[in-house]
């Protein structure tokens, strides 16, 4: 179950780790229907700007959402909103830790605000933006 809201504080925060793989970028490309060749397409993206292929970066948002429904504020939290800023592109091989961290809780309305980030294996901000989350009326954490 979620934390109770009154038992989040600003300042609590929680993170989640993927090595990013080809399977994966394929997978959500097949998922998604988004086959644009800088993701999948090798030859392509070697002439692009990024000189191989990279994630999309809404998948890197997915990790954002691993945190938020599993560990922080946890199951049963309900995304409201979503700001995303891509700031450096994701390769395959790439580590993203995915992390949140309170920075509002509003009691009254079992809202919670969330600063979010995605950095990479060298701690290089790949993402970052804020989230807006409800969480269930009853929770026992």
């Amino acid at each position: 179950m979620a934390y109770s809201i009154d038992k989040l504080q600003i300042g609590d925060s929680a993170e989640f780790s993927k090595t990013v793989t080809e399977a994966d970028i394929y997978g959500f490309a097949s998922i998604t229907g988004d086959f644009n060749p800088i993701h999948i397409d090798e030859s392509y993206a070697q002439k692009s700007i990024f000189k191989s292929p990279i994630a999309h970066g809404i998948l890197s948002a997915g990790f954002i959402s691993a945190v938020i429904g599993n560990k922080l504020p946890g199951p049963g939290t309900v995304y409201l909103k979503q700001e995303l800023n891509f700031r450096f592109p994701i390769h395959i091989g790439d580590t993203i830790t995915a992390r949140v961290e309170i920075i509002d809780v509003d009691v009254a309305a079992q809202v919670v605000t969330l600063l979010t980030t995605c950095r990479n294996q060298n701690e290089v901000v790949v993402l970052d933006g804020q989230a807006l989350v409800k969480l269930p009326r009853s929770s026992p954490k």
